[in-house]
């Protein structure tokens, strides 16, 4: 499998984060990276220190909430931002872009569901002119409106040519991540991997999902989502794109949690 540096997990550690730094590390040890965010550079600046550490973008991830808003000027503010965020792509030189759909607490799933899937069908077509891929994740939350494999193909039936970026950790807080993967292979073009510790009961920084369980974020390997099999299914798929480390936690800083979690990845392989 090809594992990809995944720029969240870095910059949410403020104190450890350091494009530079980042980006040895990943030209070191990891076969491309996913800009979440363009940290406050310009796409070329990126793509120049990319380019100059010989490292490859596989991915971009930007936000576009308003895409989903009741209110057409909000809407359209959306449809500006995945504009923007498709064009840094094309620059950054990624083949797949990635909007995350986070949940709303004033909005059923369901209907938040359909709020994505009309955003989205406004947006393939810059995405499509672009020559990239459009894709949104398995998000976590029992408020997401996509965390199953039923979820996704909905949007998928509804917006041909959307693709997955496959999140085995928020997919395994609502089904078994593996058949998750295996029921919407033939659509994923990118991959996150995470992990989490699980409780049947509410705790301190724990976060209600869908399954009705409680989750808190750990080290892949280190909590209860069963990467094996999940790993299994995307090889007897042919799975042949990257895999992000996602890691949210702060037991380990984000270099030395990053190297646990891929050492980990391969020993199953």
């Amino acid at each position: 499998m090809k594992y990809s540096t995944m720029s969240y997990t870095f910059s949410k550690q403020e104190e450890h984060f350091d494009l530079k730094k980042m980006l040895e590390f990943t030209a070191k040890h990891m076969d491309g990276i996913d800009f979440v965010r363009l940290h406050g550079r310009e796409p070329e600046e990126l793509r120049k220190m990319a380019d100059d550490h010989g490292v490859d973008v596989v991915c971009h991830t930007f936000f576009a909430k308003k895409l989903v808003s009741a209110n057409p000027e909000e809407q359209q503010e959306g449809i500006d931002d995945c504009k923007r965020g498709i064009e840094a792509a094309v620059t950054l030189g990624a083949p797949v872009v990635m909007i995350p759909t986070p949940g709303q607490k004033d909005l059923d799933r369901n209907q938040l569901r359909q709020r994505w899937i009309s955003g989205l069908k406004l947006v393939m077509p810059l995405a499509e002119d672009a020559g990239v891929a459009l894709s949104i994740e398995n998000f976590p939350g029992d408020k997401s409106p996509f965390v199953l494999a039923d979820d996704y193909l909905e949007a998928q039936s509804a917006v041909p040519g959307l693709k997955l970026t496959f999140d085995s950790g928020n997919a395994g807080s609502g089904e078994d991540p593996a058949e998750s993967f295996s029921r919407c292979a033939p659509h994923v073009v990118h991959a996150h991997f995470k992990d989490w510790l699980v409780s049947e009961q509410p705790q301190e920084g724990y976060r209600p999902m869908l399954d009705g369980r409680y989750y808190r974020s750990a080290l892949i390997g280190e909590g209860d989502i069963d990467n094996r099999s999940c790993l299994k299914a995307m090889q007897e798929a042919g799975y042949d794109g990257y895999i992000n480390i996602e890691y949210e936690y702060n037991d380990y800083d984000p270099f030395e949690a990053t190297r646990r979690a891929v050492e980990y990845l391969h020993g199953l392989e």
